[in-house]
C-alpha cells in the first residue's frame, strides 16, 4: 500500500499530504490520561509496550499518517550521567553541567546501552502499524540539550547557556556521538525517518547559530544523509542563511513554525520535505470559527499544484498544545484531507 508519508519525505507530488503533529500523542487525549493514571511518565517512555500503546493510540484515534516515539528529549542526559528525575511537575535534573563535570560524563558506547528503550519501542511500534503509516524517531539536539543541561529548562533568556560557548564545545563533542548512534539504532530498528528537534536553537542569533550549532548538525546529517529531518522553534531564514536545510547539510528536511509563509516555502523550497506548519493555538477554536480558520490555513496552499506542494506534511507549526480538544483535531485532520483530495 502506497504510504503518503514516505511519498512526501521523497517529494513525490501527491493530491493529498500525509498528516503528522508533533506531541500528537499526550496529554490533551482521554486514552492518554487513563494510562496516567495507571503508570508513570517515566514508565510510559522505558517500556517499549506502553510507548507503543501511546504512539498507536493517536494513529488509530485521529488517522494520522505516521506515528511517532514516544519518549522524552531528555534521556540523552540522563544516559551520560546527568539524572533526570520526572514527575507531574515535568522533568527536573537532579544536578547541572558544569566545566568540572562535563569530563565524567559517559561516552558514547556506554550511554547508548542506557537508551536500548528506545529502540525497542520503535521496533514494538513499527510490529503494530499499519504498512500503509510512516514512522518517525528523534533525538534532541546538541544545542538545546546543552541548555537544558546547563540552565534546567529551555524557557527565559538563557544567559548562562548563551555566554558558556567553551562548555559547549565540549559537550557536543560528548553528546554528537551519541546522537548519531540513536538516529543509528532507530533508524535499524525500523523508522522511516528520525527528526532532530531543537526546540532552544531559533533563540540563537543566525550569526551564533552558524558559528556554534550548525557544524555539529551538518556533522550528525552527514553520518545518515538523507534519513534526518531538523526542527527549531523559531527557526529563521537568517539561520539557515536563506538557503533553507540545504544550507544545513543532507538532510531529508525541514520543519518549520507558523511565523514563515507556509505555501511560499513550499513553492521555492527544493530541498526535501517541508513539516508544518499550522499555529497550534488554532485547534482551541471549535465550530465554525475554526472551520474559518483552516479554511483561511488552507486557501493559498490548495492553489498550489501538487507538484508545487511536493514534499509538504502537513501539521502544526510546533506541538499540540495541552487542553486542545480532541474534536478540533479531528476537523483539522478532515478539513485538509476533504480539502486536497
Amino acid at each position: 500500500m502506497t504510504q503518503r508519508f514516505t511519498q512526501a519525505v521523497a517529494t513525490t507530488p501527491q493530491q493529498t499530504p500525509p498528516i503528522w503533529c508533533m506531541r500528537q500523542a499526550g496529554r490533551y487525549q482521554r486514552s492518554y490520561q487513563a494510562l496516567r493514571h495507571r503508570h508513570t511518565f517515566d514508565d510510559l517512555c522505558r517500556q517499549p509496550e506502553l510507548s507503543a500503546r501511546v504512539a498507536m493510540n493517536a494513529v488509530e484515534e485521529f488517522d494520522f499518517d505516521a506515528a511517532i516515539l514516544f519518549s522524552d528529549l531528555l534521556y540523552p542526559l540522563d544516559a551520560l550521567g546527568l539524572p533526570v528525575r520526572y514527575d507531574d511537575g515535568g522533568p527536573k535534573l537532579e544536578r547541572r553541567l558544569t566545566a568540572e563535570s562535563v569530563e565524567s560524563l559517559r561516552d558514547a558506547d556506554e550511554a547508548i546501552e542506557h537508551l536500548a528503550f528506545q529502540a525497542e519501542a520503535i521496533a514494538e511500534t513499527r510490529h503494530r502499524l499499519p504498512t500503509d503509516r510512516g514512522l518517525i524517531g528523534f533525538v534532541g539536539g546538541p544545542w538545546t540539550l546543552f541548555v537544558y543541561a546547563v540552565e534546567g529548562t529551555h524557557v527565559g533568556a538563557l544567559t548562562q547557556a548563551k555566554t558558556a560557548w567553551p562548555l559547549y564545545r565540549r559537550f557536543a563533542n560528548r553528546v554528537r556521538p551519541l546522537i548519531e548512534r540513536m538516529a543509528k539504532a532507530q533508524l535499524d530498528a525500523g523508522a522511516d525517518l528520525v527528526m532532530v528537534f531543537d526546540t532552544a536553537a531559533g533563540d540563537l542569533s543566525p550569526a551564533a547559530f552558524r558559528q556554534h550549532v550548525a557544524p555539529d548538525l551538518d556533522a550528525i546529517a552527514t553520518a545518515r544523509p538523507h534519513r534526518l529531518g531538523y526542527y527549531a522553534r523559531g527557526l529563521h531564514p537568517a539561520h539557515l542563511d536563506g538557503r533553507g536545510a540545504a544550507s544545513l547539510g543532507p538532510w531529508a528536511g525541514l520543519g518549520i513554525d507558523w511565523r514563515w509563509n507556509l505555501a511560499d516555502v513550499l513553492e521555492k523550497s527544493r530541498c526535501g520535505f517541508v513539516q508544518g506548519n499550522l499555529d497550534p493555538s488554532i485547534l482551541h477554536l471549535s465550530g465554525a470559527t475554526l472551520i474559518r480558520a483552516l479554511d483561511e490555513f488552507l486557501d493559498p496552499i490548495a492553489r498550489l499544484s501538487p507538484e508545487a506542494r511536493r514534499g509538504w506534511i502537513c501539521g502544526l507549526g510546533h506541538g499540540v498544545l495541552p487542553g486542545t480538544p480532541e474534536a478540533s483535531v479531528k476537523a483539522f485532520v478532515s478539513a485538509v484531507r476533504t480539502r486536497l483530495s
